[in-house]
């Protein structure tokens, strides 16, 4: 189980990553989901794309978050199901 969470968490760090660089640089939405799709090219991943993002703006400050999940499967009809809930920092 814990060599197939790995790449599951290494994601999870890079999708973090896009992210935060895409809410600090850019401004406006199809700019804030371009920026996170070159980040994804860049950096494998697959999971999520800046269609998935939800982006919204707090005051002056714009935050993007995205909500996902992946699974492992362990023995028949039992999976281990990672949900996670990011948000731009």
């Amino acid at each position: 189980i814990v060599g197939q969470s790995v790449p599951i968490f290494l994601e999870m760090f890079e999708i973090q990553k896009a992210i935060d660089k895409a809410s600090r640089s850019e401004i406006t939405v199809p700019a804030i989901r371009a920026s996170f799709d070159r980040a994804a090219a860049i950096d494998s991943i697959n999971t999520v794309s800046g269609k998935d993002l939800d982006i919204t703006k707090r005051g002056e400050k714009i935050v993007v978050g995205v909500k996902y999940s992946r699974e492992i499967a362990l023995a028949g009809p039992a999976h281990l199901v990672y949900r996670f809930d990011l948000q731009s920092k």
